[in-house]
């Protein structure tokens, strides 16, 4: 697609007789005479219509805002991803209405599907106090993103580098009496982008397990 500049041109035509000493003399006395407005050319004297491109441009596509954060996949290793900065943007990765957390000191947010665990989505990673304590585990897809002025923002090298650490190692968790332990998923049990199902929330035989976190 393409812009263009088409140029419209409408001919008026209006015949007038003059006593002049010359040819020259004639048109410079009806000149003078338009010019002065004693002859008005209006529709009635339209002769016709012309079109001309005069200027050929190719449209500059705006481009959607995009931001660059991290995602987290159950059994699978975090991964750099770019996606739109809207609502829509990020409810279709967490597939569901989004809920933020804000559970360190950095200036991130964990953006997960707010009814992950209630919908049967795959246990994911664990929230550990500052003790290294377990308080809580997210179910389904999420996002670590980074925290703009008024808005979710792309995270710096340095906190995509620092979460990717954090969240590297997938985590599979079992009941041990009445709490739930995380432990590290081995390295052959981790899938690979190409072998998981883009499915965010996918049932689990932990759906029990869920209902006490």
């Amino acid at each position: 697609m393409k812009e263009y500049d088409v140029k419209i041109t409408e001919t008026l035509e209006k015949t007038v007789s003059v006593q002049a000493e010359s040819r020259e003399a004639a048109e410079e006395q009806v000149k003078t005479a338009y010019y002065n407005s004693e002859y008005i050319l209006d529709a009635e004297n339209f002769t016709g219509v012309e079109f001309g491109t005069q200027d050929e441009r190719e449209i500059q596509q705006e481009q959607a805002e995009k931001m660059t954060v991290l995602l987290v996949k159950p059994n699978m290793y975090p991964q750099a991803v770019e996606i739109g900065c809207e609502l829509e943007d990020l409810q279709q990765v967490v597939g569901g209405n989004i809920e933020a957390v804000y559970p360190f000191e950095e200036p991130v947010a964990l953006v997960m599907n707010e009814e992950g665990k209630m919908n049967g989505c795959e246990l994911n990673r664990a929230l550990r106090d500052s003790d290294g304590n377990l308080y809580d585990i997210i179910a389904g897809d999420f996002l670590v993103v980074g925290l703009g002025e008024e808005d979710f923002s792309s995270l710096s090298p340095e906190l995509m580098k620092q979460f990717e650490e954090r969240f590297h190692q997938p985590e599979m968790f079992v009941r041990m009496g009445r709490s739930i332990m995380a432990m590290p998923l081995p390295d052959d049990k981790v899938k690979s982008a190409d072998s998981i199902v883009k499915d965010a929330c996918m049932q689990s035989k932990s759906s029990h397990d869920r209902e006490s976190l």
